[in-house]
């Protein structure tokens, strides 16, 4: 009997093609989308951990920052990986993601436990967004849009148009306004067509929680780049909301 074919269908319909394509690409031809997808896919085996190790030291540290080690050390995995040898990537990552997380934990400061994870992410928002600069032509209109920009922020870490990590639906209820309402649709509509890195840089930032650093890692771009794209993408956002 001659041997069938294969085609891309197969492919797309076998996990373990499926996957070892996704590697082939991410590891040797650099594709940072195959990448993302790759991390996406492990994602519960981080948080996992991270769930883990919190339930140990649940008054002592913030989840946040133990699932931010946790994302570094998939990161790290991701990279260190060698899909030729067999091992299955899951049993490759998870002692090497729980090593991080208690490297991580050694290194927080009191000052880093002090911080939450969400205030850093804002913090780190803010920076990106920037100061207004120094003579704008119209000072109250550049004020203005920084305030969109950040109210757009919190809408999308808020309101599961970009779905949380915890799995909370926080979603309009019917007793929200309905211009609230047609606003977040407009929002979850222009996110589809952003460019592929910024939607990436929304995605990971506002979805999974990650830091413009681990994102950069991700991406392979730089930390400055990561924020460029974040402010890049939210005046985007606003730029066509004003068209709605």
């Amino acid at each position: 009997m001659k041997p069938t074919r294969e085609t891309g269908l197969d492919i797309v319909t076998d996990p373990v093609r499926a996957e070892a394509s996704l590697w082939r690409r991410a590891r040797f031809e650099d594709d940072s989308r195959s990448r993302e997808t790759l991390f996406n896919r492990y994602i519960v085996l981080a948080r996992s951990v991270a769930a883990r190790h919190f339930g140990w030291r649940r008054r002592a540290v913030d989840r946040g920052d133990l699932e931010q080690f946790a994302y570094e050390g998939l990161l790290q995995a991701l990279d260190r990986y060698d899909p030729l040898l067999g091992v299955p990537f899951g049993a490759y990552a998870r002692p090497r993601i729980a090593g991080n997380v208690a490297d991580g934990m050694k290194r927080m400061s009191d000052l880093d436990a002090q911080l939450s994870q969400r205030q850093r992410l804002r913090q780190e928002r803010m920076r990106s967004l920037g100061p207004i600069e120094a003579a704008p032509a119209d000072p109250l209109a550049a004020l203005a849009d920084l305030a969109v920009d950040l109210a757009l922020g919190l809408m999308l870490e808020g309101t599961g148009m970009v779905e949380q990590a915890d799995g909370v639906d926080r979603r309009p209820t019917p007793y929200e306004g309905l211009a609230w309402r047609q606003t977040q649709a407009a929002i979850a509509a222009e996110l589809e067509r952003l460019p592929a890195n910024e939607g990436a840089v929304i995605r990971q930032h506002y979805h999974t929680g990650l830091t413009f650093a681990h994102i950069a890692d991700l991406l392979r771009l730089t930390r400055g780049r990561v924020s460029q794209l974040h402010k890049s993408a939210i005046e985007r956002l606003r730029r066509r909301l004003r068209h709605h």
